[in-house]
């Protein structure tokens, strides 16, 4: 089922994975690397491979049935693209994969503790965008 968990777990795996294996490419193929990248390169590694294990967990445990294996598969699709396409540009992921990890971790842990049962986590991009009937009965009342 695709939701926006499921979107943001393919979205945090992509991303951490580009950003903790940025400075390797850029190393082999000399592109450049930002100021972070080159002088303390621990702290993206680190962003990244923790927003990497939040979409590789979230996909374990949603499991195979749910869109598990779609979630690495995808994931590991965007990855390629985002640092293969993108080269330099893909330094981005610096701001993308944290946010990315936070609002998954954010809209994970909000179902068990009873947060958001009928939120934003179990829809789909689509319904988000749908206007709400019962926004414009408000208006009608006025009258």
């Amino acid at each position: 089922m695709v939701n926006n968990l499921f979107l943001l777990a393919i979205a945090a795996l992509g991303w951490g994975l580009s950003l903790a294996t940025y400075r390797f490419f850029a190393r082999r193929y000399n592109w450049p690397m930002g100021a972070l990248q080159a002088d303390l390169p621990v702290i993206p590694i680190l962003i990244g491979t923790v927003s990497f294990l939040c979409g590789l967990a979230f996909a374990y445990l949603i499991g195979e049935d749910l869109g598990g294996w779609i979630i690495v598969g995808c994931g590991l699709l965007l990855a390629v693209f985002w640092t293969g396409f993108l080269r330099v540009g893909s330094q981005i992921s610096i701001f993308l994969a944290p946010a990315a990890a936070f609002l998954l971790i954010i809209g994970w842990f909000a179902i068990p503790l009873g947060f958001g049962i009928q939120g934003w986590q179990h829809k789909t991009p689509t319904e988000l965008l749908e206007r709400d009937d019962r926004s414009s009965s408000r208006y009608d009342d006025r009258r």
